[in-house]
């Protein structure tokens, strides 16, 4: 039974780690993970999904949250651990060199390396409007990402957002390190090209915020930004649910309300038409998109601002 010490912080890592937990070849002597965060407008105190997953799975293995992992006594306490592999999914950290030297450490990235390495590499998939993405497992090294490749697996992302790209690829890393662990041996590793890499960053609440210039666009955004930061115009009117009604279409004024029916409307942008579902204002009831206009007295051919 292969010793492993489990390194991950959100609910992508959580999955990945029950496959570990539930595979009867591996032994998880470890879970490291970022320390409690203050959450939401009271400030809470939360656990990582994978502390509160374990937490609640009656387990006695142990929990780690160090706020560095360079420290002598971290260190100490993973050597001291002896494992046969570092599991590494979403931890948030760089791992030093100290630590990349005590076992292989095998990282789950939710791309196709070289492609969008760093820390958004689904929202930058689903924005650069690729209809193909998967999961891949890697040998790290002290570069972000930049390791060989050990295996991995293709699916299909278009028209899909974030929350359910995050879960089909959560899925599929579960199968792919028990994969690439049992025959790990047996891999030859794969140098990644970097003419080939891109590099993506961290998503910023900001970065939700759109004008209607293009549809196609907007609706890419949309797909990367949900559940979280949504997108919103610069009153903070957030569109929560719409569709890409039409990308090629020009019009002299973006803003116009085109048509309604019960429960949406049609938005023109520069350049296309959207059908918005469901939006809400700064504090207040999502509305759909039919009761949000007679709210505001608005009516085709008038301008949303």
């Amino acid at each position: 039974m292969k010793k492993i010490i489990f390194m991950g912080t959100p609910a992508y890592a959580t999955c990945i780690l029950k496959a570990l937990l539930e595979n009867e070849n591996f032994n998880i002597v470890a879970l490291f993970t970022q320390p409690d965060k203050a959450v939401g407008r009271k400030q809470i105190l939360t656990p990582s999904h994978t502390k509160a997953f374990l937490s609640s799975h009656s387990s006695c293995i142990p929990i780690f949250t160090p706020k560095s992992l360079k420290d002598e006594a971290t260190i100490k306490q993973i050597n001291d651990l002896k494992p046969d592999f570092i599991v590494v999914a979403a931890y948030g950290k760089i791992l030093p060199k100290a630590i990349l030297d005590i076992a292989p450490c095998v990282n789950l990235h939710a791309s196709l390396l070289p492609k969008y390495r760093g820390a958004s590499p689904i929202q930058s998939a689903i924005l650069n409007g690729d209809e193909k993405s998967g999961v891949c497992t890697m040998l790290m090294e002290e570069g972000l990402d930049t390791g060989a490749i050990l295996e991995s697996l293709e699916c299909d992302i278009k028209d899909k957002n974030s929350s359910e790209v995050f879960e089909i690829l959560a899925n599929l890393a579960a199968k792919l390190i028990i994969s690439t662990l049992l025959n790990f041996k047996n891999l030859v590793p794969k140098k990644q090209d970097e003419n080939l890499a891109t590099q993506c960053a961290k998503i910023k609440k900001e970065d939700g915020m759109i004008t209607l210039n293009n549809a196609r666009e907007i609706y890419q955004k949309y797909l990367a930004f949900t559940p979280w930061p949504n997108i919103f115009l610069a009153n903070g009117l957030k569109f929560l649910e719409l569709e890409l009604v039409d990308e090629n279409k020009i019009f002299k004024q973006e803003g116009e309300i085109l048509e309604l029916d019960k429960e949406s409307f049609l938005l023109s942008c520069k350049q296309g038409i959207l059908r918005i579902k469901k939006l809400q204002e700064s504090g207040k009831k999502i509305l759909d998109g039919r009761t949000y206009l007679n709210g505001k007295r608005l009516k085709v051919g008038d301008y949303l601002h």
